[in-house]
């Protein structure tokens, strides 16, 4: 698989990376550990080297997770992690003060089994601590050698701009799709000013640009899609729309839907890297397979043009989950 370079930074990735917090949590019942072990090495095994966690999934069990499966090739491959919930759990709050942030590298690094984080994104931006002192405390470990790389995660471009003067930001991650644009507006344009790598989680909708996903889908209990306003049966049914107008390019292409989504954001920008995640080995396979799809000018202004006439249908986070998005 080519490589990518995220921003000026010169952190250099697989062109896409795989997202590893749906092996065990926010999508239903976990993955047996052996089989999601099995699955990162053949990630890697396939070219992949730049994984996603976080302290808040499992909370610490993923990272704990991804530290094992990658630590017999731990030179060889990328590992971006996240601080930012109060002692690591999403539903309580936000906490990125210093000394947690610091709490949290510390942790981190025992749980990957390494000596330094590669990537290190502020998960979500905390509104009671100043963002300078976020990047200052950045400043810091990366001076001491325990980070190599500062991150956001679902930053607003003034937040960016702000956190950037302190400490450089190698990369900004944020939900982007074909069925979430929204990063276009103003963040886009301003990674590209800065020299920002964009790394965009769910690229393929949470599931639903697979076009395995329809109105009469179920889910367990404990997946959160549950909860998610985009994903009511009404809304599915709505959104079908998108999902037919990726059908269709696929069969043009030899392709199938999730390949064109995925393929459709390797066109945006050279510095854009998904991560898509998976816990099957042919869903694995299949959006690696994206890196060969190529779209012609033709094929994008014909996405662009079948776009125009879709309004995607719900929100895409519940009222009580408004600490997840940009600020």
């Amino acid at each position: 698989m080519d490589k990518r370079t995220l921003g000026s930074s010169g952190l250099e990735v697989s062109e896409i990376g795989f997202g590893c917090m749906g092996l065990n949590w926010g999508y239903g019942p976990a993955a047996q550990r052996e089989d999601a072990i099995r699955l990162i090495r053949a990630a890697f095994e396939r070219g992949v080297t730049f994984f996603d966690t976080a302290e808040a999934y499992g909370p610490g069990t993923n990272e704990e997770l991804v530290g094992e499966a990658l630590q017999p090739f731990r030179d060889r491959v990328v590992i971006a992690t996240k601080f930012g919930f109060r002692d690591g759990h999403v539903d309580s709050g936000l906490d990125s003060r210093p000394g947690r942030i610091r709490e949290v590298a510390n942790e981190s690094l025992k749980r990957l089994r390494t000596d330094r984080i590669d990537l290190f994104y502020q998960h979500r931006v905390d509104p009671n601590v100043p963002i300078e002192d976020v990047a200052s405390t950045l400043k810091d470990l990366i001076r001491e050698g325990k980070v190599k790389h500062f991150g956001l995660s679902e930053a607003s471009a003034a937040t960016i701009r702000r956190a950037h003067a302190v400490q450089p930001v190698a990369a900004v991650q944020s939900e982007y799709s074909l069925w979430w644009r929204e990063p276009e507006e103003t963040v886009l344009p301003t990674l590209a000013e800065l020299g920002i790598g964009f790394v965009p989680f769910s690229p393929l909708g949470k599931g639903f640009l697979t076009g395995a996903i329809d109105e009469s889908t179920t889910f367990d209990k404990t997946d959160f899609r549950n909860t998610v306003p985009r994903f009511t049966p009404e809304a599915r049914k709505a959104n079908h729309a998108l999902v037919g107008l990726l059908q269709q390019l696929a069969a043009r292409k030899q392709a199938t839907p999730a390949q064109i989504a995925l393929a459709w954001l390797l066109s945006r920008e050279p510095w854009i890297v998904p991560i898509p995640g998976t816990t099957k080995l042919h869903r694995l396979e299949e959006n690696i397979g994206a890196a060969s799809v190529r779209l012609t000018g033709e094929d994008l202004r014909s996405i662009e043009a079948a776009l125009g006439g879709i309004t995607v249908q719900g929100a895409r986070y519940s009222p009580d989950r408004q600490q997840l998005v940009s600020r």
